[in-house]
């Protein structure tokens, strides 16, 4: 098992370099006929061996990306760019690979994790709006300030003290427009081309993107009903000094996984020890079926080793996009000039009607109900799965069911039919760092109602029969 995984890692190194040098070529950074930095210089920059570099130059040659002059060198191909309207423009787009699943209209939504609209309490939500409307009537006139308006970071502040036990301050606070645009400033802020970045396997496929995006190298960290192997975990901080390690580990996303308490401490005590900076995304706190999960990373933080990502969008108004970054200073200078710069400041008249709603007794109520109603997606799911066979763990929170596929089936192979059926989830490979989960499938219960998740969910185990090996 570790030789397959050491494979994979030296496979992806050698991608990473392979990509590195692409989106240079499409970015217009390297046009077209220009030499590129010979085999020695850009191994020494990148510290990597020349092989692996050689090796990316020979595939970006075999896809006709850069062409060879005989004693000369490696340059740019004229296959890079195309005409557009009488110009040049380089054909890079950086795309992510959930957006475009999430992006086909289906009948069957299964590949969205988000809350069906009719959850919500959208008529006690309109009246909020018109009462700030009321309490603030300069406020389509005014920015907020770059970290946030002060009422909302002072509000939460208190909140995050009260429930779960985070001491620090509204200035310890930072406004973003959703937990994306959070871990987007954080690999800008902290992320160069191949630092390595810790990342759980499986994961949430847009921070891959956006890690690979910095050209961070990505090391996995294996992650199960139990949690980590904190003997694995240590021994990577050891051996590849990484920048960070991002991580979802409340109602994990993909899996449902729960890392439990014992284990928080000691990891914020190996974060601290080997200086990597830990990434807590936590989407799905207040989505618990049966208790409450244990305290977050930076409860147990006391050196400043944890960013703590509190998103709201998931299930109280997810077109508000309000998600809280809690940090200690200085990264937090740093994440409000990176704020400033990707928008200047989250709208204020999305912060302050978050406020009002988020701090009335009405949205605990509503927060009861919805897990109650999250609870029975969950159970209507899992009893068709368990009828077709398939495999899984139950999880304790959030919205999602990591799945196992029976027999030999190919999670591609039935996506692919399933989205002729109107029937859409999204495919385990794009969810792994090592693009090996080919049988998983991730299958988010929350969005279609509960009608549509049995019959969609019976189609798709009759689908997956006609793929099954005879």
């Amino acid at each position: 098992m570790k030789k397959t995984a050491g494979t994979s890692r030296n496979h992806s190194l050698f991608r990473q370099v392979y990509d590195y040098i692409l989106n240079h070529i499409e970015r217009g950074e390297w046009s077209v006929n220009d030499k590129l930095p010979s085999v020695r210089l850009l191994a020494e920059e990148l510290k990597v061996h020349r092989l692996t570099v050689f090796k990316a130059y020979r595939q970006l040659t075999e896809d006709g990306k850069v062409y060879v002059k005989d004693k000369s060198g490696y340059y740019v191909s004229a296959n890079n760019a195309v005409i557009e309207d009488g110009a040049i423009v380089s054909s890079y787009i950086q795309s992510s690979q959930l957006s475009d699943i999430q992006r086909i209209p289906v009948k069957y939504q299964f590949s969205q994790a988000l809350i069906d609209p009719n959850l919500l309490p959208n008529l006690y939500l309109s009246d909020y709006v018109k009462k700030v409307f009321d309490m603030y009537p300069k406020v389509m006139g005014t920015y907020a300030s770059v970290q946030g308006d002060d009422e909302l970071r002072e509000s939460l502040s208190q909140h995050f003290k009260e429930h779960h036990r985070l001491q620090l301050s509204s200035d310890e606070l930072l406004i973003t427009s959703g937990a994306q645009q959070a871990i987007n400033l954080i690999a800008q802020m902290m992320l160069g081309t191949l630092d390595s970045v810790l990342i759980e396997r499986p994961t949430y496929s847009v921070a891959m993107d956006i890690f690979r995006r910095q050209g961070a190298r990505l090391i996995p960290v294996n992650i199960s009903p139990d949690g980590y192997d904190l003997d694995e975990v240590e021994h990577l901080m050891r051996t590849y000094k990484p920048r960070m390690f991002y991580m979802n580990p409340t109602h994990h996303n993909p899996t449902g996984y729960t890392v439990p308490a014992w284990q928080r401490k000691l990891l914020v005590e190996l974060a601290e020890h080997y200086q990597c900076l830990i990434v807590e995304d936590d989407p799905f706190r207040d989505i618990f079926f049966d208790e409450k999960p244990p305290l977050p990373l930076f409860a147990y933080d006391t050196e400043g080793w944890v960013i703590y990502i509190s998103s709201f969008s998931k299930y109280i108004a997810p077109g508000l996009r309000i998600c809280a970054v809690a940090c200690r200073f200085p990264f937090m200078n740093q994440l409000i000039k990176a704020k400033s710069i990707a928008d200047n400041g989250t709208p204020q008249l999305n912060q302050k009607i978050f406020l009002h709603y988020y701090s009335s007794p009405r949205l605990q109520q509503h927060l009861d109900k919805l897990r109650i109603a999250l609870q029975i997606h969950k159970e209507i799911v899992e009893e068709e799965l368990d009828r077709a066979g398939w495999e899984w763990t139950a999880p304790q929170g959030g919205l999602n069911l990591w799945v196992k596929l029976p027999g030999e089936i190919s999670a591609e192979a039935l996506y692919r039919k399933s989205i002729e059926q109107s029937i859409s989830f999204v495919p385990g490979v794009i969810c792994d760092p090592l693009g090996e989960s080919k049988s998983w499938i991730r299958l988010s219960f929350s969005f279609a109602n509960e009608a549509l998740l049995r019959e969609g969910m019976q189609r798709l185990a009759a689908l997956s029969r006609t793929l099954e090996v005879k």
